[in-house]
């Protein structure tokens, strides 16, 4: 009997753990014997689940990089047996036909061409398909992330001939991921929707939460055929800006939205974004009761740099500058960035955030992972060099800054244990501590000076 589709996969459930990805985590542990605080909470963080990610053809028969997906919807069997409650197994959908058109870390195998959508329809989607309509895996509530940075890229950067090659085999492609995805009853599809640092710009979110739905009517089932979307995969944007909650602030009557660092845009963080995005979405004709997730695996900014109380500033970029907990040149740098460090654990259902409509938090670019090299690897993925990943680089996209990229960093994917050690130590919450009440709450001076609620990845 076909399991019942629910509204929300990961309420009353469990999160699959990539046994390979812990086994990494653990082994970074193990080596770290002169500090074994850090390698205590390594080991807390090799417990949380990650999402599995199917960036090529071969990664479904499994490949030099890790096993198939067989092996872990096997392993998820077990773990939702030994569980007893319902599991959500993160998967991502990420091959399209001209992949990541305005970057080139994560470019894909497959061209911009109709013999390379061919080879995603029949090559990539329908075996993925074909395995999760097993029925020995109809007991898992299998969460598609779908197309990470591509549907983004058709409203910011569609002025690149490459982005403009892609577009309609963009569309084509996810169609075809959402009909064959939503006919399997126990699949959940989410769609990519960036980040606030990319669509929270009213003229960026409208137009894109217009291409949502043009999407979701070219499919089968229509609206149904999508029960939610996420934000910030792969990104460091941070859930909240505990010190700059009200982004209507003004300073000198300069509004901080005005600042070099916002540009304008309202929305500072990710709960102001999925909210945002909810309500575009539901009048652009989805159902209210579609579900946000937040990838929260690297958008903590704790550490000794995370500012605790308002710094107050009559100029309004140093106001910001000195109160954001994003310690990040510019929003749109987002290749291994200095001093991020791992967010709020997966949970389903968080209390607290009502207009944002959270399925949960999750973790969709597993920490410790690369967001692509620092120099230029050869290598037979299709992943090319990308400057925004090169910390000697200053980039015309950040205001002609250096990148803040981590040096050393290995191709997109691959594990990169120096970014890992960083993202751990600066966790906020601070992981396995207790993190000071006071660092929650946003301190009172803000009544007195305010106080979250054009540059793209």
């Amino acid at each position: 009997m076909a399991p019942v589709h629910v509204d929300n996969p990961y309420a009353g459930a469990v999160q699959y753990v990539n046994p390979t990805w812990a086994a990494s985590v653990n082994a970074a542990a193990g080596r770290q014997s002169a500090d074994p605080a850090l390698a205590a909470k390594m080991r807390t963080v090799a417990g949380q689940p990650t999402a599995v990610w199917m960036d090529r053809i071969s990664a479904i028969t499994g490949n030099a990089d890790g096993n198939g997906l067989k092996f872990h919807l096997d392993n998820a069997v077990a773990q939702q047996k030994a569980a007893g409650v319902p599991l959500v197994f993160n998967l991502v959908i990420y091959d399209l036909p001209g992949r990541d058109c305005f970057a080139l870390a994560s470019n894909g195998e497959l061209p911009a061409t109709d013999a390379g959508l061919a080879r995603y329809k029949s090559e990539y989607i329908d075996p993925i398909a074909d395995l999760l309509d097993n029925p020995e895996y109809e007991s898992i509530r299998i969460a598609a992330t779908i197309e990470p940075d591509s549907l983004p890229n058709l409203t910011t950067n569609i002025s690149e001939p490459a982005c403009q090659q892609a577009a309609p085999y963009y569309r084509q492609g996810v169609k075809y991921a959402l009909d064959k995805l939503h006919a399997i009853p126990n699949v959940y599809n989410y769609i990519d929707i960036g980040h606030s640092g990319w669509l929270g710009w009213d003229s960026n979110a409208g137009p894109s939460a217009t291409l949502f739905a043009e999407v979701a009517k070219s499919t089968t089932a229509g609206f149904a055929s999508i029960d939610g979307f996420v934000s910030d995969v792969a990104n460091t944007t941070p859930l909240e800006e505990p010190l700059l909650s009200d982004s209507s602030l003004t300073i000198n009557n300069t509004p901080i939205r005005s600042s070099k660092f916002y540009e304008w845009n309202f929305d500072f963080d990710e709960i102001d974004y999925t909210a945002h995005m909810h309500r575009l979405l539901v009048a652009a004709g989805f159902p209210s009761s579609i579900g946000m997730l937040v990838d929260t695996s690297r958008n903590g900014w704790g550490g000794p740099n995370r500012p605790t109380s308002i710094t107050a500033s009559t100029d309004v970029n140093a106001y910001v500058d000195a109160n954001r907990v994003d310690r990040r040149v510019h929003r749109g740098a987002w290749c291994n960035p200095l001093g991020a460090g791992i967010g709020r654990f997966p949970e389903a259902t968080p209390s607290g955030y009502a207009a944002s409509h959270l399925d949960a938090f999750v973790w969709i670019k597993p920490p410790g992972e690369s967001d692509g090299a620092s120099t230029d690897i050869p290598n037979d993925q299709g992943k090319r060099f990308d400057r925004m990943c090169d910390p000697t680089f200053v980039s015309p996209k950040l205001n002609n800054q250096l990148t803040g990229a981590t040096p050393n960093a290995p191709l997109a994917g691959q594990w990169f244990e120096e970014q890992f050690v960083t993202l751990v130590k600066n966790a906020y919450p601070v992981i396995g501590g207790t993190t000071p009440v006071e660092d929650l709450v946003a301190p009172t001076i803000e009544g007195r000076f305010g106080g979250h609620h054009h540059h793209h990845h």
